[in-house]
């Protein structure tokens, strides 16, 4: 599938890869991705994102916005989620304290650096210890949909070649992913960006 991509959709892969080490994942996802189309300015998804007043600042903003969440924000819906097929994690929590004390399952007084969900917290103290990511950094499932979804949109639209354009309508497709998200929040209408790649493609034929 890579050896469709064009220089700036494979441009778009790159930067991705430099955004996730930049901010100390070990995962590239879908924000990454989209961080990645922003960065292509003379690339149609780049045009079409910018139209819509996404900017490479403002998803930054956005993605540690998202990761400084209250623990307590994310896990209702997970606890929600889980209590759906009969596990409640208030009982879990009753269980444990009373097998091992109260107050095991908290967290003692931490550094600003440790403040946020918890799996940011042991992110960064693995950061500590090994520094920044190195080598290579795995796609998430969503990520690899998305640009699964970037081919099949380009067949859609019969071309022979997967451009930031195809990447982007992907990323749309997919719609469950934190740039889907991220897009949501910052007030742009999915649809709405969907049908504005489609015209600036017909604008370019």
């Amino acid at each position: 599938m890579f050896e469709r991509f064009t220089a700036g959709a494979r441009a778009t892969v790159v930067v991705s890869q430099d955004a996730a080490r930049f901010l100390g994942h070990r995962h590239i996802g879908t924000e990454h991705l989209l961080l990645g189309l922003v960065r292509q300015p003379d690339e149609v998804a780049a045009r079409v994102l910018t139209g819509a007043g996404v900017s490479h600042a403002g998803v930054i903003a956005a993605i540690e916005r998202i990761e400084q969440e209250p623990v307590s924000d994310l896990a209702e819906k997970d606890k929600a989620a889980l209590r759906t097929i009969g596990i409640d994690l208030d009982a879990v929590r009753a269980a444990v304290e009373e097998s091992f004390g109260p107050g095991v399952l908290d967290h003692g007084p931490r550094s600003e650096m440790d403040t946020g969900p918890w799996w940011r917290r042991r992110q960064r103290q693995e950061q500590r210890r090994q520094g920044a990511p190195r080598g290579h950094i795995p796609f998430t499932p969503r990520a690899k949909k998305v640009l699964e979804l970037s081919l099949r949109e380009a067949l859609k639209l019969k071309c022979d070649y997967i451009g930031t354009e195809h990447i982007l309508l992907g990323m749309l497709r997919e719609g469950q992913g934190l740039a889907a998200r991220i897009l949501t929040e910052e007030g742009v209408e999915l649809p709405e960006l969907r049908q504005a790649v489609l015209a600036e493609l017909q604008r370019a034929a």
